[in-house]
C-alpha cells in the first residue's frame, strides 16, 4: 500500500481527492486539504496519530513523525477568522515524534531546519538551524 505522503499529493487530482483523504484518514492521520504539502515531505510511520491545522504550509523536506499536532491552543473558544491564524514549517524542518505546535492566534514559523524535540510543546515562531524542547519549548541549542 502506497504512503501516507503519495495518498497527500493526490490532494491536488479533484477526481480522486476524496479517495485519497479517506486513505489518509484510514491511516490515522488528519490532514485536510488546503494544507499546503511540498516535495519530498515524509511521514515516517505512515503519519499515524497525526493532525495538522488546515491553514499550514509545509515546505520541501520536511519530517513529521507520528503523533505531531499542529493546531488551535483555544479549541473551546469559538473559531474567530480575525486570528489570521497559521503554521508555516520551513524546508528540511523535524518535528519528533508527539511534539505539539500549538497557537491561538497570528502565524508560527518552525524555521528552516529547525528540529523540534520529541513531545515538545511549541508555543512561539523559531529561527533558523535550531533545536527546540521542552514543555513549552525553549531553544536548547544551534545546529
Amino acid at each position: 500500500m502506497p504512503s501516507v505522503q503519495w495518498w497527500i499529493h493526490l490532494y491536488r487530482y479533484p477526481i480522486i481527492k476524496k479517495i485519497a483523504r479517506r486513505v489518509v484518514l484510514s491511516k490515522g492521520a488528519d490532514i485536510p486539504f488546503n494544507v499546503n504539502v511540498g516535495k519530498n515531505v515524509e511521514f515516517p510511520h505512515n503519519a499515524l496519530g497525526t493532525v495538522i491545522h488546515p491553514f499550514t504550509s509545509i515546505e520541501d523536506k520536511v519530517k513529521i513523525y507520528q503523533n505531531v499536532t499542529i493546531g488551535r491552543g483555544d479549541i473551546w473558544k469559538e473559531y474567530d477568522p480575525s486570528n489570521n491564524l497559521s503554521f508555516l514549517i520551513k524546508e528540511g524542518a523535524i518535528l519528533c515524534a508527539g511534539s505539539k505546535v500549538i497557537a491561538s492566534k497570528g502565524r508560527i514559523v518552525v524555521g528552516k531546519n529547525t528540529i523540534i524535540a520529541a513531545n515538545a510543546v511549541l508555543l512561539q515562531s523559531t529561527g533558523e538551524n535550531e533545536i527546540w524542547g521542552g514543555i513549552p519549548a525553549k531553544k536548547l541549542k544551534d545546529r
